[in-house]
Protein backbone atom coordinates (compact mmCIF):
# COMPACT_ATOMS: atom_id res chain seq x y z
CA UNK A 1 0.00 0.00 0.00
CA UNK A 2 2.89 2.29 0.81
CA UNK A 3 4.10 1.61 -2.38
CA UNK A 4 1.15 2.20 -4.24
CA UNK A 5 0.82 5.36 -2.40
CA UNK A 6 4.36 6.38 -3.64
CA UNK A 7 3.91 5.93 -7.22
CA UNK A 8 0.08 6.58 -7.47
CA UNK A 9 0.93 10.43 -8.47
CA UNK A 10 4.53 10.08 -10.63
CA UNK A 11 3.18 9.46 -13.89
CA UNK A 12 1.16 12.69 -14.17
CA UNK A 13 3.13 14.85 -11.91
CA UNK A 14 4.80 16.48 -15.42
CA UNK A 15 1.19 17.36 -16.37
CA UNK A 16 -0.10 18.37 -12.99
CA UNK A 17 2.68 20.52 -13.28
CA UNK A 18 2.22 22.01 -17.16
CA UNK A 19 -1.84 22.80 -15.36
CA UNK A 20 -0.36 25.19 -12.91
CA UNK A 21 1.06 27.92 -15.44
CA UNK A 22 1.79 28.62 -18.92
CA UNK A 23 5.54 27.12 -19.21
CA UNK A 24 7.74 26.62 -22.37
CA UNK A 25 8.92 22.92 -22.81
CA UNK A 26 12.39 23.87 -21.46
CA UNK A 27 10.81 25.51 -18.26
CA UNK A 28 8.40 22.66 -18.32
CA UNK A 29 11.27 19.69 -17.97
CA UNK A 30 13.16 22.56 -15.73
CA UNK A 31 10.02 22.41 -13.15
CA UNK A 32 9.42 18.99 -13.86
CA UNK A 33 13.04 18.01 -12.67
CA UNK A 34 13.12 20.27 -9.60
CA UNK A 35 10.07 18.96 -8.57
CA UNK A 36 10.78 15.32 -8.62
CA UNK A 37 14.23 16.24 -6.92
CA UNK A 38 13.04 18.41 -3.98
CA UNK A 39 11.77 15.54 -1.50
CA UNK A 40 14.77 13.67 -1.96
CA UNK A 41 17.43 16.60 -1.03
CA UNK A 42 15.33 17.14 2.44
CA UNK A 43 15.49 13.00 2.79
CA UNK A 44 19.11 12.92 2.44
CA UNK A 45 19.35 15.36 5.15
CA UNK A 46 17.16 13.63 7.66
CA UNK A 47 17.40 10.22 7.01
CA UNK A 48 20.52 9.69 9.45
CA UNK A 49 18.66 11.88 12.01
CA UNK A 50 15.56 9.41 12.01
CA UNK A 51 18.28 6.39 11.76
CA UNK A 52 19.89 7.19 14.71
CA UNK A 53 16.23 7.51 16.56
CA UNK A 54 15.15 4.30 14.77
CA UNK A 55 18.03 2.42 16.53
CA UNK A 56 17.20 4.03 20.12
CA UNK A 57 13.49 4.07 19.86
CA UNK A 58 12.55 1.89 17.25
CA UNK A 59 11.59 1.26 13.76
CA UNK A 60 7.58 0.71 14.07
CA UNK A 61 7.84 4.20 15.71
CA UNK A 62 9.60 5.32 12.54
CA UNK A 63 6.77 3.81 9.91
CA UNK A 64 4.25 5.71 11.78
CA UNK A 65 5.63 9.05 11.47
CA UNK A 66 6.39 8.45 7.76
CA UNK A 67 2.94 7.74 7.28
CA UNK A 68 1.03 9.94 9.27
CA UNK A 69 3.28 12.64 8.28
CA UNK A 70 2.98 12.03 4.16
CA UNK A 71 -0.57 11.12 4.18
CA UNK A 72 -1.05 14.87 5.50
CA UNK A 73 1.28 16.12 2.91
CA UNK A 74 0.75 14.36 0.19
CA UNK A 75 -2.82 15.35 0.51
CA UNK A 76 -2.71 18.44 0.13
CA UNK A 77 -0.68 18.92 -2.78
CA UNK A 78 -3.93 18.81 -4.38
CA UNK A 79 -5.08 21.62 -3.06
CA UNK A 80 -1.78 23.65 -4.57
CA UNK A 81 -2.63 26.48 -7.19
CA UNK A 82 1.19 26.92 -8.13
CA UNK A 83 4.27 25.16 -9.24
CA UNK A 84 5.56 27.21 -6.05
CA UNK A 85 3.62 25.86 -3.41
CA UNK A 86 3.97 22.35 -4.89
CA UNK A 87 7.38 22.59 -4.69
CA UNK A 88 7.55 23.75 -1.27
CA UNK A 89 5.45 20.58 -0.06
CA UNK A 90 7.81 18.32 -2.28
CA UNK A 91 10.25 19.93 0.28
CA UNK A 92 7.97 19.35 3.26
CA UNK A 93 7.42 15.72 2.42
CA UNK A 94 11.10 14.55 2.29
CA UNK A 95 10.58 15.27 6.19
CA UNK A 96 8.38 12.77 6.87
CA UNK A 97 10.40 9.95 4.56
CA UNK A 98 11.52 6.72 5.81
CA UNK A 99 8.82 4.36 4.99
CA UNK A 100 10.46 1.57 3.23
CA UNK A 101 14.32 2.54 4.61
CA UNK A 102 12.35 1.27 7.97
CA UNK A 103 10.48 -1.44 6.81
CA UNK A 104 14.00 -2.92 5.46
CA UNK A 105 15.81 -2.18 8.59
CA UNK A 106 13.13 -4.12 10.45
CA UNK A 107 12.86 -7.17 8.31
CA UNK A 108 17.21 -7.30 8.04
CA UNK A 109 17.15 -7.23 12.19
CA UNK A 110 14.47 -9.98 12.21
CA UNK A 111 15.68 -12.52 10.24
CA UNK A 112 18.35 -14.96 9.98
CA UNK A 113 21.62 -13.39 8.03
CA UNK A 114 21.30 -16.52 5.84
CA UNK A 115 17.90 -16.46 4.95
CA UNK A 116 17.69 -11.81 4.34
CA UNK A 117 18.29 -12.40 0.54
CA UNK A 118 14.63 -13.76 0.56
CA UNK A 119 13.30 -11.97 3.13
CA UNK A 120 14.12 -8.73 1.57
CA UNK A 121 13.48 -10.02 -1.69
CA UNK A 122 9.97 -10.73 -0.66
CA UNK A 123 9.74 -7.21 0.91
CA UNK A 124 10.38 -5.79 -2.58
CA UNK A 125 7.79 -7.78 -3.96
CA UNK A 126 5.08 -6.00 -1.67
CA UNK A 127 6.56 -2.71 -2.51
CA UNK A 128 7.11 -3.52 -5.89
CA UNK A 129 3.53 -4.47 -5.96
CA UNK A 130 2.13 -1.80 -4.67
CA UNK A 131 4.84 0.57 -6.98
CA UNK A 132 2.67 -1.66 -10.33
CA UNK A 133 -0.47 -1.20 -9.29
CA UNK A 134 0.09 2.58 -8.39
CA UNK A 135 0.74 4.11 -11.98
CA UNK A 136 -2.13 2.06 -13.46
CA UNK A 137 -4.30 3.83 -10.43
CA UNK A 138 -3.09 6.87 -10.56
CA UNK A 139 -3.92 7.16 -14.10
CA UNK A 140 -7.23 5.64 -14.30
CA UNK A 141 -8.25 8.33 -11.77
CA UNK A 142 -6.27 11.33 -13.44
CA UNK A 143 -7.95 10.23 -16.66
CA UNK A 144 -11.67 9.50 -14.61
CA UNK A 145 -11.40 12.29 -12.15
CA UNK A 146 -8.62 14.89 -12.34
CA UNK A 147 -5.31 15.17 -11.29
CA UNK A 148 -6.20 17.02 -7.95
CA UNK A 149 -8.09 13.91 -6.89
CA UNK A 150 -5.53 11.48 -7.14
CA UNK A 151 -3.35 13.69 -4.65
CA UNK A 152 -6.31 13.06 -1.74
CA UNK A 153 -6.77 9.34 -2.42
CA UNK A 154 -2.98 8.97 -2.02
CA UNK A 155 -3.55 10.69 1.58
CA UNK A 156 -6.31 8.44 2.34
CA UNK A 157 -4.43 5.18 1.07
CA UNK A 158 -1.11 6.47 3.48
CA UNK A 159 -3.67 7.28 6.50
CA UNK A 160 -4.97 3.52 6.32
CA UNK A 161 -1.61 2.64 6.04
CA UNK A 162 -0.75 4.23 9.61
CA UNK A 163 -3.32 2.45 11.11
CA UNK A 164 -2.22 -0.76 9.81
CA UNK A 165 1.04 -0.27 10.62
CA UNK A 166 -0.05 0.56 14.38
CA UNK A 167 -1.99 -2.50 14.81
CA UNK A 168 -0.47 -4.82 12.83
CA UNK A 169 3.12 -4.83 12.72
CA UNK A 170 4.59 -5.56 15.74
CA UNK A 171 8.55 -5.71 16.44
CA UNK A 172 11.09 -6.80 18.97
CA UNK A 173 12.81 -4.10 20.54
CA UNK A 174 14.99 -3.69 22.75
CA UNK A 175 16.02 0.31 23.05
CA UNK A 176 19.66 1.55 23.00
CA UNK A 177 19.99 4.72 25.24
CA UNK A 178 21.47 7.40 22.91
CA UNK A 179 24.91 7.74 25.39
CA UNK A 180 24.74 3.78 24.56
CA UNK A 181 24.82 4.25 20.76
CA UNK A 182 28.28 3.44 19.08
CA UNK A 183 29.31 7.01 17.12
CA UNK A 184 29.45 6.68 13.32
CA UNK A 185 33.02 6.46 13.14
CA UNK A 186 33.18 3.65 15.54
CA UNK A 187 30.36 1.97 13.33
CA UNK A 188 32.35 1.81 10.15
CA UNK A 189 35.63 0.96 12.06
CA UNK A 190 34.08 -2.06 13.31
CA UNK A 191 32.68 -3.13 10.03
CA UNK A 192 33.94 -6.50 8.55
CA UNK A 193 33.73 -5.34 4.88
CA UNK A 194 33.38 -1.03 4.93
CA UNK A 195 34.65 -0.83 0.92
CA UNK A 196 31.42 -3.16 0.87
CA UNK A 197 29.01 -1.02 3.03
CA UNK A 198 30.52 2.36 1.40
CA UNK A 199 30.59 0.75 -1.88
CA UNK A 200 27.07 -0.30 -1.89
CA UNK A 201 26.07 3.34 -0.34
CA UNK A 202 27.36 4.80 -3.71
CA UNK A 203 25.83 2.16 -5.81
CA UNK A 204 22.41 3.05 -3.89
CA UNK A 205 22.79 6.60 -5.66
CA UNK A 206 23.84 5.92 -9.05
CA UNK A 207 21.17 3.35 -9.38
CA UNK A 208 18.39 5.92 -8.30
CA UNK A 209 20.06 8.42 -10.54
CA UNK A 210 19.84 6.16 -13.47
CA UNK A 211 16.16 4.82 -12.60
CA UNK A 212 14.86 8.26 -11.70
CA UNK A 213 16.86 10.38 -14.33
CA UNK A 214 14.01 9.07 -16.75
CA UNK A 215 10.97 10.36 -14.07
CA UNK A 216 10.27 13.64 -15.05
CA UNK A 217 10.27 13.22 -19.07
CA UNK A 218 8.70 9.63 -19.33
CA UNK A 219 4.80 11.22 -19.75
CA UNK A 220 5.84 13.69 -21.66
CA UNK A 221 7.80 11.42 -23.54
CA UNK A 222 4.87 9.03 -23.81
CA UNK A 223 2.82 12.30 -24.96
CA UNK A 224 5.41 12.97 -27.56
CA UNK A 225 5.08 9.26 -28.89
CA UNK A 226 1.20 9.64 -28.62
CA UNK A 227 1.32 13.01 -30.67
CA UNK A 228 -0.99 14.49 -28.09
CA UNK A 229 -3.58 11.90 -27.39
CA UNK A 230 -6.24 12.60 -24.94
CA UNK A 231 -5.15 9.32 -22.97
CA UNK A 232 -1.79 10.35 -22.20
CA UNK A 233 -2.51 10.07 -18.39
CA UNK A 234 -3.87 6.69 -18.78
CA UNK A 235 -1.26 5.11 -21.09
CA UNK A 236 1.87 7.13 -18.76
CA UNK A 237 0.34 5.06 -15.64
CA UNK A 238 0.41 1.53 -17.90
CA UNK A 239 4.04 2.51 -19.02
CA UNK A 240 5.55 3.31 -15.50
CA UNK A 241 3.89 0.07 -14.16
CA UNK A 242 5.27 -2.17 -16.67
CA UNK A 243 9.04 -2.08 -15.43
CA UNK A 244 7.16 -3.59 -11.65
CA UNK A 245 5.24 -6.23 -13.41
CA UNK A 246 8.75 -7.84 -14.34
CA UNK A 247 10.50 -6.54 -10.68
CA UNK A 248 7.54 -8.23 -8.81
CA UNK A 249 8.25 -11.57 -10.12
CA UNK A 250 12.07 -11.60 -10.32
CA UNK A 251 12.72 -9.92 -7.42
CA UNK A 252 12.24 -12.93 -4.29
CA UNK A 253 14.08 -15.11 -7.09
CA UNK A 254 17.02 -12.98 -7.61
CA UNK A 255 17.29 -12.65 -3.51
CA UNK A 256 17.11 -16.21 -3.27
CA UNK A 257 19.36 -16.61 -6.27
CA UNK A 258 21.98 -14.29 -4.69
CA UNK A 259 22.05 -16.60 -1.29
CA UNK A 260 23.11 -19.16 -3.33
CA UNK A 261 26.13 -18.09 -6.11
CA UNK A 262 26.56 -14.64 -4.51
CA UNK A 263 24.39 -11.48 -3.85
CA UNK A 264 27.39 -8.97 -5.55
CA UNK A 265 27.22 -11.55 -8.74
CA UNK A 266 23.27 -10.74 -9.48
CA UNK A 267 24.18 -7.52 -8.91
CA UNK A 268 26.48 -7.18 -11.37
CA UNK A 269 24.50 -9.13 -14.27
CA UNK A 270 21.71 -6.90 -13.80
CA UNK A 271 23.64 -3.79 -14.49
CA UNK A 272 24.42 -5.63 -17.61
CA UNK A 273 21.65 -6.13 -18.18
CA UNK A 274 20.38 -3.29 -17.65
CA UNK A 275 22.46 -0.85 -19.89
CA UNK A 276 21.80 -3.11 -23.14
CA UNK A 277 18.02 -2.39 -22.54
CA UNK A 278 18.48 1.50 -22.20
CA UNK A 279 19.91 1.95 -24.88
CA UNK A 280 17.25 1.03 -27.34
CA UNK A 281 14.47 3.61 -25.50
CA UNK A 282 16.36 6.46 -27.14
CA UNK A 283 15.26 5.04 -30.44
CA UNK A 284 11.48 3.75 -29.88
CA UNK A 285 8.69 4.83 -32.59
CA UNK A 286 6.00 4.30 -30.72
CA UNK A 287 4.53 4.34 -27.46
CA UNK A 288 4.82 0.13 -27.18
CA UNK A 289 7.91 -0.51 -27.95
CA UNK A 290 8.87 1.89 -25.14
CA UNK A 291 6.52 -0.09 -23.17
CA UNK A 292 8.47 -3.49 -23.90
CA UNK A 293 11.61 -2.34 -23.17
CA UNK A 294 10.37 -0.75 -19.76
CA UNK A 295 9.62 -4.29 -19.02
CA UNK A 296 12.70 -5.62 -19.78
CA UNK A 297 14.51 -2.55 -17.28
CA UNK A 298 11.84 -4.32 -14.60
CA UNK A 299 13.68 -7.40 -14.96
CA UNK A 300 17.36 -5.93 -14.01
CA UNK A 301 15.71 -3.37 -11.52
CA UNK A 302 14.84 -6.80 -9.73
CA UNK A 303 18.71 -7.34 -9.75
CA UNK A 304 19.53 -4.18 -8.30
CA UNK A 305 18.32 -2.51 -5.36
CA UNK A 306 17.31 -5.52 -3.34
CA UNK A 307 20.33 -7.06 -3.88
CA UNK A 308 22.19 -3.91 -2.36
CA UNK A 309 19.77 -4.21 0.75
CA UNK A 310 20.70 -7.99 1.06
CA UNK A 311 24.46 -6.53 0.93
CA UNK A 312 23.96 -3.98 3.69
CA UNK A 313 21.82 -6.87 5.56
CA UNK A 314 24.71 -9.04 5.65
CA UNK A 315 27.83 -6.73 6.36
CA UNK A 316 25.97 -4.49 8.88
CA UNK A 317 25.82 -5.26 12.49
CA UNK A 318 22.53 -5.54 13.73
CA UNK A 319 22.41 -2.56 16.73
CA UNK A 320 23.24 -0.14 14.09
CA UNK A 321 20.89 -0.95 10.89
CA UNK A 322 18.78 1.64 11.47
CA UNK A 323 21.60 3.93 10.87
CA UNK A 324 23.37 2.09 8.28
CA UNK A 325 20.17 1.87 6.38
CA UNK A 326 19.57 5.15 6.92
CA UNK A 327 22.71 6.27 5.23
CA UNK A 328 21.47 4.52 2.64
CA UNK A 329 18.42 6.27 2.08
CA UNK A 330 20.68 9.57 2.09
CA UNK A 331 22.35 8.26 -0.43
CA UNK A 332 19.63 6.70 -2.46
CA UNK A 333 17.80 10.21 -2.05
CA UNK A 334 20.79 12.02 -3.68
CA UNK A 335 20.50 9.77 -6.21
CA UNK A 336 17.00 10.79 -6.87
CA UNK A 337 17.69 14.69 -6.57
CA UNK A 338 20.44 13.93 -9.66
CA UNK A 339 18.35 11.46 -11.69
CA UNK A 340 15.40 14.11 -12.35
CA UNK A 341 18.08 17.31 -13.04
CA UNK A 342 19.93 15.38 -15.22
CA UNK A 343 17.25 14.19 -16.94
CA UNK A 344 15.44 17.40 -17.13
CA UNK A 345 18.86 19.47 -18.19
CA UNK A 346 20.15 16.94 -21.04
CA UNK A 347 16.45 16.65 -22.38
CA UNK A 348 15.74 20.33 -22.86
CA UNK A 349 19.73 20.19 -24.47
CA UNK A 350 19.39 16.85 -26.40
CA UNK A 351 15.67 16.19 -26.43
CA UNK A 352 14.00 13.05 -24.57
CA UNK A 353 16.30 10.56 -26.26
CA UNK A 354 19.61 11.85 -25.20
CA UNK A 355 18.02 10.97 -21.60
CA UNK A 356 18.89 7.24 -22.08
CA UNK A 357 21.76 7.79 -23.50
CA UNK A 358 23.35 9.76 -20.34
CA UNK A 359 21.35 6.91 -18.32
CA UNK A 360 23.62 4.10 -19.81
CA UNK A 361 26.37 5.87 -18.85
CA UNK A 362 25.69 6.55 -15.40
CA UNK A 363 25.43 2.60 -15.33
CA UNK A 364 28.52 1.76 -16.76
CA UNK A 365 30.08 3.50 -14.23
CA UNK A 366 28.06 2.09 -11.91
CA UNK A 367 29.19 -1.13 -13.17
CA UNK A 368 32.82 -0.61 -12.91
CA UNK A 369 32.26 0.88 -9.38
CA UNK A 370 30.41 -2.15 -8.27
CA UNK A 371 32.87 -4.45 -9.54
CA UNK A 372 35.34 -2.73 -7.47
CA UNK A 373 34.07 -2.04 -4.13
CA UNK A 374 33.01 -6.02 -3.80
CA UNK A 375 36.47 -7.35 -4.87
CA UNK A 376 37.21 -7.79 -1.43
CA UNK A 377 34.09 -10.46 -0.83
CA UNK A 378 34.36 -12.11 -4.27
CA UNK A 379 34.84 -15.65 -4.02
CA UNK A 380 33.75 -15.80 -0.37
CA UNK A 381 30.55 -16.21 -0.37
Amino acid sequence: MAGIAFSLIMPFMSLYIDTLGHFSQLQLNFWSGLTFSSTFLITAIVSPLWGRLADSKGRKLMLLRASLGMAFVIGAMGLVTSVFQLVALRLLQGVFSGYISNANALIATSVPREKSGKALGTLTTGNVSGTLLGPLLGGFIADLAGYRVTFFITGAILLLVFFLSLIFVHEEFTPVATVDQPQTKEIFKNLKYPHVVIGMFITTMIIQASNNSISPILSLYVRQLMHGSSKVALVSGIVASIPGIATLVAAPRFGALGDRIGTQKILMYGLAFAVLVYIPQAFVQNVWQLAGLRFLVGISDAALLPQVQTLLAKYSPHQAAGRIFSYNQSFQAMGNVFGPLIGSGISGIFGYSGVFFSTSLLIILNFVWVRHSTAEINGKN
